[in-house]
């Protein structure tokens, strides 16, 4: 199963193993709420909108474009929300702080210049603060915030597949943490360097932040992102 989610959200575009093209799903049964974020697992898509809502869709039934909630994310703050697989588990990441935001002082200020045409104001800045993970039971229909991820830890990226890795595999990979990239596609078109500052590794457990890369990757076109290398 491919997924192409360059699509604006709720069309789904996805591809079955020797399809000759993609095939357009549309969940008609719309939310009233954007959704922030859809995967592939266990035959069927499952979705987290910004009411906090995840949702199935049945792709392989009668009828497809058919969906419904199947858990609620407890509070009403959701800034950027992830949804993925990790070790036969559903689970929703929420994501603080990526939103523009005003400045406490000067050493949270982002150095970038702001562009004219832009409708970000100098006394904004924008950044990753924490991050709420939500395990997802779908048969007692809940999700619990946890901050125990076990073996496994999570690379998060918004317009690609955020995925789970399991840390015993890849010596000197700690497990709990979050690898996460700047993907907050507004201040790529609002600054003059573009965007890209704001990556790091989240710890679960205290939720301290450090980084991951010491250069600085700015772009005007892309927020960066992960490669997942296939081993044949």
């Amino acid at each position: 199963m491919h997924i192409d989610l360059r699509t604006p959200l709720p069309f789904v575009i996805m591809s079955e193993p020797g399809d000759l093209r993609w095939t357009r799903i549309r969940w008609e049964q719309c939310s009233h709420s954007p959704y922030g974020d859809v995967v592939y697992f266990n035959g069927h898509f499952y979705a987290v909108d910004y009411l906090g809502r995840v949702l199935v869709c049945d792709v392989a039934g009668p009828k497809p474009t058919r969906s419904h909630i199947v858990a609620q994310l407890p509070g009403d703050r959701l800034h950027q929300l992830y949804i993925l697989e990790s070790l036969g588990s559903l689970f929703v990441v929420v994501r603080d702080g990526v939103q523009v935001r005003h400045v406490k002082d000067d050493c949270d200020r982002i150095p970038l210049t702001i562009l004219p045409e832009s409708n970000i104001k100098e006394d904004v800045t924008y950044g990753t603060t924490n991050f709420r993970v939500f395990q997802v039971d779908l048969a007692a229909g809940k999700a619990t915030q946890t901050r125990e991820l076990g073996d496994s830890f999570f690379f998060l990226v918004l317009y690609n597949a955020s995925l789970s890795v399991q840390a015993s595999q890849f010596p000197g990979i700690k497990p709990n943490f979050i690898y996460f990239t700047d993907d907050f596609w507004e201040t790529y078109l609002a600054y003059a360097e573009g965007g890209g500052l704001d990556m790091g590794v989240f710890y679960l457990a205290d939720g301290s932040i450090q980084p991951h890369y010491k250069g600085v990757s700015l772009s005007r076109v892309c927020p960066p992102t992960w490669v997942t290398p296939t081993v044949y």
